[in-house]
């Protein structure tokens, strides 16, 4: 068993994303999870990410707060323990259109190449 105290989660940067400070709770690390990471993105109001893709799926799961995420100009709403799944290649666009912190567990793959 690998423990991460949240206490020695480190910060890491988002591309494409903006007004959000995400900590890495596991990943990345020697005896943790061995295919994927787990962050925890904290938004302020107004706060998001712009149109992406990846070329893995991720998912989402809102811890607090809410979430809009828009893909082909579709909007929904995740709310407190709603959850998503944005498939590989699916382009996303997410925003924090309230105005209150959206704190929103993500689980992701590795990066080909990338070592955990």
């Amino acid at each position: 068993m690998h423990i991460k105290r949240f206490s020695d989660a480190k910060p890491y940067e988002a591309a494409n994303h903006r007004g959000v400070v995400g900590l890495r709770l596991q990943g990345f690390e020697d005896g943790g999870p061995t295919n994927q990471w787990v962050g925890l993105s904290q938004f302020l109001p107004g706060g998001g990410a712009g149109a992406d893709s990846t070329p893995f799926e991720k998912v989402y799961v809102v811890l607090e707060g809410e979430m809009t995420v828009i893909v082909d100009g579709h909007e929904s709403v995740l709310r407190a323990l709603d959850s998503c799944t944005i498939p590989p290649g699916e382009v996303r666009e997410i925003e924090n259109r309230s105005n209150h912190v959206c704190k929103m567990l993500v689980v992701i793959p590795y990066p080909p190449g990338a070592k955990p």
